[in-house]
């Protein structure tokens, strides 16, 4: 769409500068208006995003939702409230505000989501655990009197069979028979894989 010179007289009248003129011509539905508006502002919106967003990324998503909001809505610009420069400016301001409040939102749902998979992870995997651990023990006080002291010392208090005889006032080899047949009978009892100790 074109605009005569005696339109643009009429416009500048009405709001003032070429810049609210170009504003209307956008109103218009002129895109030559859009690409001059963006040619002059493209860099002071992507300068003020830049400052608040410290990104880049952020900054240019935000000149697009400067001048897409331009275009989509230039009746929103009021020329006694202030000059295009101004208002533009503003409104960079505020999408920048914006784009860092949803990026921080989505920063913490995913620290939070992560942090409750964890959680759950773990407390899955702690509370099965500490079944195995309570069937494994549970299994270990029905072991004959010598088999169950022997285990004992070594796995709930962590001594070594040779610590194990000391206590017990037994040869080493007979703590390891005692240890080795406990031991059996446990993986008998519970079977071989829960046969861990905690």
């Amino acid at each position: 769409m074109s605009t005569t010179v005696l339109d643009v007289a009429v416009l500048e009248r009405r709001f003032g500068s070429s810049e609210a003129v170009l504003v209307a011509r956008v109103a218009a539905g002129d895109d030559s208006a859009l690409a001059s508006l963006y040619d002059r502002f493209a860099s002071l919106v992507h300068g003020i995003a830049f400052r608040v967003t410290c990104e880049r990324g952020l900054a240019e998503e935000v000149v697009q939702d400067v001048f897409t909001a331009l275009w989509q809505r230039p009746g929103a610009f009021d020329p006694e409230r202030g000059s295009v420069r101004t208002w533009l400016a503003t409104l960079a301001h505020r999408r920048a505000v914006d784009r860092v409040r949803a990026s921080e939102r989505a920063r913490r749902r995913d620290l939070a989501s992560a942090t409750t998979d964890v959680a759950d992870v773990d407390v899955a995997a702690e509370g099965e655990a500490a079944d195995v651990s309570a069937r494994l023990w549970a299994a270990v006080d029905t072991l004959p009197d010598d088999q169950r002291d022997a285990v004992r010392l070594a796995y709930a208090e962590g001594r070594t069979y040779r610590e194990v005889a000391g206590l017990l006032g037994i040869p080493e080899g007979t703590a390891k028979s005692r240890l080795r047949l406990g031991l059996r009978k446990l993986a008998g009892v519970l079977g071989e894989q829960e046969l861990s100790w905690s």
